[in-house]
């Protein structure tokens, strides 16, 4: 059936859900708040990020996450370590950033080298200073509704549902993707009495796996696999939210590569009600939960 206002359309008239504007706004909610705390004669809150080597994806995310640092007012400090760094060697650098009373919130940028067990340094960062939400205490509080730091790329997804006033009380969502760091603790923040979602957590191994996704009324793709999801996999008037992005070849950028989501855009977007792009959509997101986590250590909440 077609939409009567949308030429060309399927039932429903498709939004691209903004990424990029929405941070926007929030970054500059945070700005403001930040600027009323040094009128308080309060310090600036300070962001840490550690980077073991230089990684080209790793060495860009974080200059991003120092960019986003100066544009609300953060104080931000990059510790650089090098690639051969004995895992002793990053966590006591780590334990001086636990201990130090002037840096409110850290980041360990993943992933790191292979002689480095991963486990091991997400557990040794203060819970407190944890903005990343990777650490199992931040887990367990977010498992059971407590107060805790969330994973930045849940925060974001769910910050942009929440924002676009997408309805999500008693909705089928399927989520692709089983990683600790997304498709988990989104599965747990979905299903919570605030958002009232009913969950799957789809993976590599569900049967039928076309037939799952195309009844999802909330549909979010975290499986890390460029253009894995197409239309035949998708409701008509679906959401959908695409966390992939994925580094492909590209002889039409000057850095030889583009993002691919786990989407394939073109052919999903006009079965959709709303569709976050890549570039564009989660990433932007992601970034500015790392902001609001730090907001939340300022205040000791914990």
């Amino acid at each position: 059936m077609r939409h009567p206002t949308c030429p060309g359309a399927y039932l429903y008239c498709m939004e691209i859900i903004n990424g990029n504007s929405t941070a926007k706004i929030i970054k500059d909610e945070i700005a403001q708040e930040v600027q009323s705390m040094i009128r308080s004669r309060l310090r600036q809150p300070h962001l840490a990020a550690i980077l073991v080597g230089s990684d080209g994806g790793s060495e860009t995310y974080v200059a991003y996450k120092i960019k986003d640092c100066k544009e609300v007012g953060f104080r931000s400090t990059l510790v650089r370590l090098d690639e051969d760094v004995t895992e002793t060697s990053l966590l006591e650098k780590i334990g001086e950033l636990n201990q130090d009373p002037d840096v409110d919130g850290f980041i360990v940028q993943l992933p790191l080298p292979d002689h480095i067990n991963e486990q091991n340094v997400i557990t040794a960062i203060d819970p407190c200073k944890d903005v990343d939400g990777f650490h199992p205490v931040n887990v367990g509080k977010t498992v059971i509704g407590l107060p805790s730091f969330i994973s930045a790329t849940p925060y974001g997804i769910i910050e942009l549902l929440k924002r676009y006033n997408i309805e999500t009380s008693g909705k089928n969502c399927v989520i692709v993707g089983r990683s600790n760091i997304v498709g988990r603790p989104l599965s747990i923040l979905m299903s919570q009495k605030s958002i009232n979602a009913t969950v799957t957590v789809a993976h590599s191994r569900t049967k039928d796996l076309k037939k799952v996704c195309s009844e999802a009324d909330i549909l979010i793709a975290a499986l890390g696999s460029p253009e894995f999801i197409k239309a035949d996999m998708v409701k008509e008037g679906a959401v959908v939210i695409d966390v992939g992005t994925t580094r492909v070849p590209s002889t039409e950028t000057k850095s030889g590569f583009r993002l691919k989501g786990d989407v394939k855009f073109d052919e999903v977007a006009p079965k959709c009600s709303y569709i976050t792009p890549v570039p564009g959509g989660v990433g932007p997101m992601t970034r500015v939960s790392l902001l609001s986590n730090t907001m939340i250590a300022v205040k000791k909440k914990c």
